[in-house]
């Protein structure tokens, strides 16, 4: 069970709007690139796992969608898991091919992610994150916000999903908690907007100031547009393998795991900080790396909001408690900074298509500890993190319901 793991092959689509692709189309764009870039062929491959969260509420494929969407490709006979774990589904699926392959079940495994989010309507797209939540008791999301972030008027906001209004209370508890800004929070927005001009895969490359962003459509406060992930569609893939198989076939291309750590959230206060999902899925990462927070060099974080990424900055241990908006200002999580933080321009910009996010932060991750990532590479990156979390707690803490955490080492 503790034998050595390494990521052979990466592959993603481009983020955006798709109106000509499909689930299946994608999936098998990121996957034959995976396959290429590990220079294997489908046969190599012993099982597959793969993660989609709304081809069922959209289109009605809510079982076998995995099967299907890989069938065009060459896979025969190994099997194949269907993976949901809402936003944090990618990592999730990555987790279980890597422990399949630590486990012995598997030489080599492939982990998928795809989602077709634009299907031209909106407000049912919109629907699907209602499922993210418990929704046999709606009564408990309101009192958890009001708690949170106390009323908000948000007639205006506009057309949104639920998780907006979810972080905004978030944002507004931690500005009451320790001072933290709005500006503060446009300043994690402008600089992944900015990250993401130099990335050919992202669905936004377009900078943006402070002030921008924060003239910009209000959401529920401080919320504004571009600080919040978009509807996207894509695809991303990671195809994992022993040392052994790693040694044969990938040369020096080959980047390991150090740990691949899920988690849920617990019971808890919601001031009490120290059991907060992320926190505690991180420290665990560290332990089994054996490392810490200050000896990781860059990270891909869950910014579905602007304030996602400020918070997880500080659980994961980058920052100190309430430190993250300062950090931000000061150009400490910005590509040449202390700790660069979604140097693919995070979720804001580069895109969000819930089940492939989280192996989209890894092909960014794969591709920066390989020195290959040209004007966003970070200098002498040789250990990253990601972190990819999803729903929200039905313990009313307000926190994600899952955390995986990834920290993976250059070749």
């Amino acid at each position: 069970m503790s034998q050595d793991v390494f990521i052979i092959g990466v592959g993603m689509t481009p983020f955006g709007v798709h109106e000509a692709e499909t689930v299946p189309t994608m999936t098998a764009r990121a996957v034959r690139e995976a396959l290429a870039d590990a220079g294997i062929a489908p046969s190599a491959v012993d099982g597959a796992f793969f993660a989609n969260t709304t081809q069922g509420p959209l289109e009605g494929q809510a079982m076998i969608a995995g099967q299907i969407a890989l069938r065009g490709i060459g896979f025969e006979r190994l099997p194949i898991f269907n993976v949901e774990n809402a936003c944090a589904s990618g990592s999730s699926a990555l987790n279980l091919a890597i422990t399949s392959v630590r486990a012995g079940e598997a030489s080599v495994a492939l982990a998928v992610g795809a989602e077709k989010m634009n299907t031209g309507d909106k407000a049912k797209t919109m629907g699907v994150f209602d499922g993210a939540y418990d929704l046999s008791d709606p009564v408990a999301l309101e009192r958890t916000l009001a708690a949170l972030g106390g009323e908000v008027d948000t007639s205006g906001a506009g057309q949104r999903s639920i998780f907006m209004d979810i972080y905004a209370a978030m944002a507004r508890n931690h500005m009451v908690t320790f001072g933290t800004t709005q500006a503060q929070i446009a300043a994690v927005s402008s600089k992944n907007h900015r990250h993401s001009v130099d990335n050919p895969l992202s669905h936004y490359r377009k900078t943006m100031s402070v002030e921008e962003i924060l003239a910009a459509r209000a959401l529920a406060h401080p919320l504004t547009v571009p600080m919040c992930s978009p509807l996207t569609d894509g695809a991303a893939a990671a195809i994992v393998c022993t040392a052994e198989v790693a040694a044969r076939i990938a040369g020096r291309r080959n980047v390991r795991v150090l740990a691949s750590v899920a988690g849920t959230s617990v019971e808890r206060e919601t001031g009490d900080h120290l059991r907060h999902v992320t926190r505690l899925a991180g420290e665990r990462a560290y332990e089994r790396a054996g490392i810490a927070p200050s000896d990781v060099d860059v990270a891909e974080v869950h910014d579905a909001t602007a304030f996602g990424e400020l918070a997880i900055s500080e659980h994961l241990g980058f920052v100190e408690p309430g430190g993250g908006g300062a950090a931000a200002e000061a150009g400490e999580t910005t590509i040449g900074g202390r700790i660069p933080i979604n140097t693919s321009g995070g979720l804001e910009s580069k895109g969000h298509p819930l089940a492939a996010t989280g192996l989209g932060q890894v092909f960014e991750l794969v591709t920066q500890l390989r020195g290959e990532a040209g004007a966003r590479q970070v200098d002498g990156a040789r250990l990253a993190l990601a972190e990819n979390g999803g729903g929200f707690s039905p313990f009313g803490t307000g926190e994600e319901a899952v955390a995986v955490v990834t920290i993976l080492e250059a070749p």
